[in-house]
């Protein structure tokens, strides 16, 4: 208990008795009450202890009533409470007297009410005080988590959060797409029935639970956290810790997060790069205000990501892809590799640092991750292409034009998927010039032993063979692409190997086998290829 004298008096039933002596002292903190029932009870008294009486062991002796105060004061008690009524009809000059001298407050308790009762009164008003002042250092923690995590990459602070929880989470965003997902259950399976309503409720399946609490940002729902916990009930400690835990992640998904990654150096930076690309200006000075402003972006190895819409846009192509940019921006996987993006007029260029050797999957993963929520009418809203790995400023316009040219050469080729490498088409762009006929006799000198085989079967067996070629020879991927067990893989590429007398550990092979695949595309596209039987 942590309450002054003068708190004490202003709570009922206390607050219908009345401070009559020791006013100085009424500042006195109250850490325990107890009841005067021994002689001695000075010698067991505590520092802060008020104490309850009827004036039983006193009532005969003033002059030891007096002595008493002396020695409640000198062992640090904060005051003294005297029931009057059954032995005292009034409280002795003297020890009111005793009493302002020492500063040691002295009460006149209600004869009314019990001890008990006003012993209740004051821990039940304690106990919502220290409720109130519960919630605020709660409130307060939040807001210096809020404040320390702002630097931090929003995956990580996931992870923090699971860490903390305990248990699985999974966070959707305002328009049903998948932020974050560690529960091992399917995105499609969490996304159902989506759009939800906003409150907080149990999604309960044969196969999971989860406790769902939407994120909230002023009187707008942006968002949903789930919690996959494997309790039916929850206690109200419990709940509070999953909305303190929304709320967190309601910052910080709300948080405006272009105020602190793009900070206005960086937009000009930005501005500078668009010159440069669409007006010839000098990269050397694009270079000299980063130098100034110590952003070392293009001084180490970079890709550039060019992404544009799909197909044409109905109505506002600028604000498309200013929403795009923000998407990039806030997608929690694309925030840690601290691209910068810049809105041209007719898509948005990225440029990302990639200093290590991963060949770009990263890049490509995270890519992935985010354009595969952007959907219109179902179909995916825009299609990504991306540069070889440059190591010097001076490449940025030849990246760039890496991007441009992976895009031409998806479009006019009908390629799928969200992303075009222009590693992975360049040699096409090589065998471009290359007649057609030529083309078919290469595909027909290398398809000819599967080219005969029942259609169904060369249907199939050509599509294990080009998700083989598309996954770099990797057995694990290719069965992962198909559907299939990886024996079924490994068998299906053994027969090909023997239908097509190809040794698919050969890097030369596997290079054929991939031209064969690109001409295919080419002789499709120019529709020179009526009798292909895929």
């Amino acid at each position: 208990m942590q309450l002054t004298i003068e708190q004490a008096l202003s709570i009922y039933p206390l607050s219908e008795g009345r401070l009559i002596a020791g006013k100085s002292g009424s500042h006195r903190v109250i850490r325990s009450i107890n009841v005067m029932d021994a002689p001695d009870i000075t010698d067991w008294i505590k520092e802060g202890e008020m104490l309850f009486t009827t004036a039983y062991l006193i009532k005969d002796r003033p002059e030891d009533a007096a002595d008493l105060l002396r020695k409640l004061n000198h062992r640090g008690s904060s005051g003294l409470g005297i029931k009057l009524g059954r032995f005292w009809t009034s409280i002795p000059d003297p020890l009111i007297a005793q009493a302002d001298e020492l500063g040691f407050p002295l009460i006149e308790l209600p004869y009314q009410f019990t001890f008990s009762d006003q012993m209740n009164g004051l821990f039940n008003a304690e106990m919502k005080r220290n409720t109130v002042m519960l919630q605020d250092v709660l409130d307060k923690q939040v807001r210096l988590m809020r404040f320390a995590l702002q630097s931090d990459p929003m995956r990580q602070l996931f992870d923090t959060i699971e860490g903390v929880i305990g248990e699985p989470i999974a966070v959707i965003g305002s328009r049903g797409q998948m932020v974050y997902n560690s529960s091992g259950v399917p995105d499609a399976d969490l996304q159902a029935g989506w759009p939800w309503t906003q409150r907080h409720n149990w999604v309960k399946t044969p196969a999971w639970q989860a406790f769902r609490v939407p994120l909230m940002k002023q009187e707008q729902c942006t968002g949903f956290l789930l919690f996959f916990t494997p309790r039916v009930m929850l206690s109200p400690i419990e709940e509070s810790l999953y909305f303190q835990a929304a709320e967190l992640l309601s910052f910080h998904l709300n948080f405006n997060y272009e105020d602190y990654f793009e900070l206005s150096v960086q937009k000009d930076l930005g501005l500078l790069i668009k010159r440069h690309l669409k007006n010839g200006l000098d990269i050397a000075t694009v270079m000299e205000y980063a130098g100034k402003w110590e952003i070392d972006l293009l001084d180490q190895p970079y890709r550039c990501v060019w992404t544009e819409l799909a197909s044409p846009a109905d109505g506002d192509a600028a604000g498309n892809l200013d929403r795009l940019k923000s998407e990039f921006l806030s997608h929690s996987k694309l925030q840690e590799l601290k691209g910068l993006h810049i809105v041209l007029d007719d898509g948005l260029l990225s440029v990302f640092p990639n200093a290590g050797d991963d060949g770009g999957d990263v890049l490509v993963t995270a890519l992935e991750a985010c354009l595969a929520g952007m959907k219109q009418g179902g179909v995916d809203a825009y299609k990504a292409s991306i540069s070889d790995r440059k190591r010097a400023p001076e490449k940025l316009a030849e990246a760039f034009g890496e991007c441009k040219e992976a895009s031409r050469l998806s479009r006019d080729w009908g390629m799928s998927g969200r992303i075009a490498r222009y590693e992975m088409l360049d040699l096409a762009y090589i065998f471009e010039q290359v007649p057609r006929e030529r083309m078919k006799l290469y595909c027909d000198r290398w398809l000819g032993g599967l080219m005969g085989k029942d259609p169904e079967y060369v249907q199939e067996m050509m599509r294990t063979l080009e998700t083989y070629l598309d996954n770099d020879g990797q057995l694990n991927e290719t069965a992962k692409k198909l559907f299939i067990h990886r024996n079924t893989a490994t068998y299906r590429i053994e027969k090909l190997g023997e239908l097509l007398d190809v040794d698919f550990k050969r890097i030369n092979d596997l290079l054929r086998l991939k031209m064969v695949f690109l001409f295919r595309r080419m002789l499709a596209r120019e529709g020179t290829s009526s009798d292909r039987k895929v």
